[in-house]
């Protein structure tokens, strides 16, 4: 062997040697048991790099004649630069990031007026004042998931912020504002270092694939992008969006206010997130809050009208890709439970990698973070971890811990049958839920009274101003798992009449040491919309007319020694109009059902109440 060749394969490997631990050295996430891990190297953020950016869309809403550009925050490891590493996203985007406008009096409509009647009184619009000369970025995602080996992207939504445009609530621009984003992070479309300039920047670092999350109107923006079936978005986690403005401020023809929020309607929203550019907030205002919103909401009838359908992303999914994580209270008053679940189970019917995190509380509640980890884990890291083939549903059971969820196959349950109430009179006290009809029950009458609340009507032993009906006490614990129906015969005294129906664990306490010993469910309808929820008909006095609806989806063990209570009333005190107190509501107990989802059926209803 000579004396050149020698060197060479010495030198050969001495580079390979060389070479290799190179490539040890560099930083790259790293998975163990299915979940991207901390990594010490992506875990320093004063080494981070953050920019901010502008990107292209495909709509004009401010009134201008450019496109509007969409503000970008991006947060990513410094590897991105120093070591070429390319990393997926999660992204998250909002309204909210600019601040919002204060809660003067006189935001809110006034609700104290006949049903079918507008207040004679003009709405306050109080203006946003931005927050600094730039959204403030929220740290608690970036601390999350850059660790883990992912960058975080943040971008204020149209009419927001520095974003361009107008606010929607649920228009277009707000599911095509996100699509623009996850677009330039596959190097679809052009963003740029400004507003208004030419300078582009260009999403090097990104892998192309996305993950978005985020809670309340922040959770209903990933189900927006993912209607519009981009190519990128893998993965969402929504956690107790807002899936349809209608079902948020409206229940069955009825105008309905969320939870906390008496007189809240779209328009109140628009006012509330509208951080945008001052100078086009005039424009913004006349065409959207006091043209399309003005024209469409319908505060006098309810009813759903293409205005809403628009707003409904249930009705946008047929085109949607990415696997769906969803996560929500059901005892969230704020945005009801059914938002998810009608979402849920459409996902599933279209076969989509589905799961669902239900647990007891309120408004918000994110799943487990190795639930959220192994999501996207799988779907933007594409590490082979199962996760499709886990349980679809998880519940977390009562007094249980958030982290501790128990595992189901689907939701509802697959072993809850629905089971048929029947009512037997006694309701101004307490009358009697039975699984066989009694004839002759003939009818019983309540007086609206909207001073009065549902834990008053619980709590009455004897009331003109509702109707109560009760299973006998449970000799063990009964789990109801899907939607409760009621099916309703009634007669008004007044041509329009709130109609509310409250499922309540009884007695009905103050000192309750967990939120689900009082109310199970609720649901709300207008009696005008009996026909159809597109039209309502004024109510002819005397006259009985017949309808049907569920009430909010829910999980929950009934304990012993408590009864199931179906409770009828009018107007709700906390989420409907509050008409002068007077209205009768007859209901017809003969042709008056309540239905039940009982996990086990008709037996395990009797082997609890011994029927």
């Amino acid at each position: 062997m000579t004396t050149l060749s020698m060197t060479s394969r010495l030198f050969a490997a001495l580079f390979l040697v060389a070479t290799m631990g190179f490539a040890q050295d560099k930083t790259v996430p790293v998975f163990e048991n299915g979940e991207a891990q901390i990594v010490e190297g992506f875990s320093n953020y004063k080494d981070y790099i953050r920019h901010d950016l502008w990107v292209q869309t495909t709509f004009n809403t401010d009134g201008d004649d450019t496109l509007d550009r969409v503000h970008v925050s991006v947060t990513r490891p410094k590897q991105t630069d120093t070591e070429g590493l390319k990393l997926p996203v999660i992204y998250v985007t909002s309204p909210y990031f600019a601040g919002v406008a204060p809660d003067v009096p006189g935001i809110m409509w006034n609700v104290e007026h006949e049903l079918g009647e507008l207040p004679t009184q003009e709405r306050a619009h109080p203006e946003v004042k931005r927050l600094g000369e730039r959204p403030i970025i929220s740290n608690s995602h970036i601390s999350k998931w850059v660790p883990r080996g992912y960058i975080v992207v943040h971008s204020s939504s149209p009419g927001t912020g520095l974003s361009q445009g107008s606010p929607t609530v649920g228009g277009p621009n707000e599911a095509l504002a996100p699509k623009a984003v996850i677009d330039w992070l596959n190097g679809r479309v052009k963003g740029y270092t400004t507003p208004d300039g030419d300078e582009e920047v260009k999403a090097f670092w990104s892998t192309g694939k996305v993950g978005m999350t985020g809670t309340s109107y922040n959770g209903t923006l990933p189900l927006a992008a993912a209607t519009t079936g981009v190519e990128g978005l893998e993965a969402i986690i929504p956690i107790a969006p807002n899936t349809s403005s209608y079902h948020y401020y409206r229940s069955n023809g009825l105008v309905r206010h969320p939870g906390g929020y008496l007189g809240e309607d779209i328009d109140v929203l628009y006012d509330f997130i509208h951080s945008g550019d001052e100078s086009k907030r005039p424009y913004n205002n006349k065409t959207v809050r006091d043209t399309e919103m003005a024209n469409g909401m319908d505060r006098k009838t309810g009813d759903l009208n293409d205005f809403w359908n628009d707003r409904d992303y249930l009705n946008q999914m047929d085109g949607m890709k990415a696997a769906l994580l969803m996560s929500h209270g059901f005892n969230d008053w704020n945005v009801m439970p059914e938002h998810s679940n009608r979402i849920y189970q459409k996902a599933k019917a279209m076969g989509l990698p589905t799961q669902i995190y239900y647990h007891q509380n309120g408004h918000g509640g994110p799943p487990p973070m190795t639930m959220m980890n192994r999501w996207f884990t799988r779907y933007l890291h594409g590490v082979e971890n199962g996760v499709e083939n886990d349980k679809q549903a998880w519940i977390v059971r009562e007094n249980d811990k958030r982290d501790q969820p128990t595992a189901y196959d689907a939701y509802p349950n697959p072993e809850a049958k629905d089971v048929t109430l029947f009512l037997n009179k006694g309701g101004n006290q307490m009358g009697m839920l039975t699984t066989k009809a009694s004839k002759r029950q003939k009818t019983e009458t309540l007086v609206d009274d909207f001073t009065i609340s549902g834990k008053d009507h619980a709590q009455a032993s004897n009331s003109t101003h509702r109707l109560l009906y009760a299973t006998p006490t449970l000799k063990q614990d009964l789990h109801l798992s899907g939607e409760s129906t009621i099916s309703i015969s009634l007669s008004s005294s007044k041509p329009a009449a709130n109609l509310s129906v409250w499922l309540v664990s009884l007695p009905y306490t103050d000192d309750a040491k967990v939120l689900t010993d009082n109310i199970i469910t609720r649901g709300w309808a207008d009696p005008q919309n009996y026909k159809s929820l597109t039209e309502s008909e004024p109510l002819k006095p005397g006259q009985f007319y017949d309808l049907t609806f569920k009430l909010q989806p829910d999980d929950q063990i009934i304990k012993a020694g408590q009864q199931i209570g179906l409770i009828i009333f009018s107007s709700d005190k906390d989420f409907t109009i509050h008409p002068k107190p007077g209205t009768e509501l007859t209901v017809d107990l003969d042709k008056t059902t309540l239905t039940l989802p009982v996990v086990g059926g008709l037996e395990a209803l009797k082997a609890a109440t011994e029927y």
